[in-house]
């Protein structure tokens, strides 16, 4: 997995030429530099840079990640400046609400950065799918959520704070050949979660329209309730799946070796947004979950683009 550390290493690396430099500029080992870096290229499985003399070269890779790289580091000194204000002691419960596969993107990161700052307040992260989650909010149960768009609701406020690209996964390297169309989505072998919500999941909704385009229908050979569950069918190779890119951010090397994936033809996206009610006024402890989560989520939405658009499974097909 990238971390934000392996992102520092590398800009000053860039910024001052050379790992000695770099070092003596952050303050570490020269070695403990140059393995992050390291570690950095071998997840991107990109060389970052070329020696020329005594001194460090960006190849046009590493100029490419440069802007992702300082925009991850500045959306996490973003949330520090959210809270900083925050001096008074915050108590109450705050009711937050979150999407199944949330915990890929916030969950217990997101309950840590609250109460590291606010030990005093209760915090209750709730919902299963985005659509009952807007559900709780229209009735009053939440005052801020996370959820995945479009909002159908004009009477919600929505902050946009991720775009996040989704991939088809197999164990079968043939059909990773090139990126997947409607037509392959519709013929392929399919493990699709969110059963419970199959038809007002918006992940889903996109994919049968997207096969709909092509005048076919979308019929999964498997269906459970979560993520987690999909890809372990998918990585026995019993089925195909779909997922996000920041999915497979978070799980790095925990990623199935079995599993590779390429790009959706035409892309898939999903956009995800905090949203609340417009005439709720919420309370300090809300505003400082919903600045806390939206940082973490644009940080998130900076480190996912970094994760390679295709991957071939490096084990034989089952």
């Amino acid at each position: 997995m990238v971390t934000l550390h392996q992102f520092r290493c590398f800009l000053a690396t860039v910024e001052h030429g050379s790992f000695t430099a770099a070092a003596t500029a952050l303050g570490y080992a020269q070695p403990s530099i140059s393995e992050q870096v390291r570690l950095l290229e071998q997840h991107l499985d990109a060389a970052l840079f070329r020696r020329v003399g005594r001194g460090l070269v960006p190849t046009e890779e590493a100029r490419a990640l440069v802007p992702h790289a300082a925009a991850a580091l500045a959306a996490v000194d973003e949330a520090g400046r959210a809270v900083a204000s925050v001096r008074r002691v915050l108590t109450g419960t705050v009711r937050f609400g979150l999407f199944r596969t949330s915990r890929f993107y916030l969950g217990a990161e997101l309950v840590g950065d609250v109460l590291d700052r606010h030990p005093d307040v209760r915090v209750e992260l709730v919902g299963q799918n985005s659509a009952e989650v807007r559900a709780l909010l229209r009735k009053g149960d939440l005052e801020a959520a996370l959820i995945a768009l479009p909002v159908e609701d004009e009477g919600l406020a929505v902050n946009p704070v991720m775009r996040d690209e989704l991939v088809y996964l197999s164990t079968d390297p043939d059909r990773l050949r090139r990126p997947v169309t409607p037509a392959d989505l519709a013929a392929a072998p399919l493990v699709l979660p969110d059963i419970s919500w199959r038809d007002a999941d918006t992940t889903r909704r996109q994919l049968a329209l997207s096969v709909q385009t092509a005048g076919l229908s979308l019929r999964p050979r498997v269906e459970v309730e979560d993520t987690e569950t999909a890809l372990d069918v998918a990585a026995a190779g019993y089925a195909d799946t779909i997922t996000w890119r920041a999915v497979l951010h978070r799980l790095g090397d925990r990623m199935p070796a079995t599993l590779g994936w390429v790009p959706l033809r035409p892309r898939l996206y999903e956009t995800f947004a905090i949203v609340h009610r417009p005439d709720a006024q919420l309370s300090a402890a809300s505003r400082v979950v919903v600045d806390l989560a939206a940082a973490r989520m644009r940080a998130l939405d900076t480190a996912a683009r970094a994760v390679p658009s295709r991957r071939l499974p490096r084990s034989p097909v089952r």
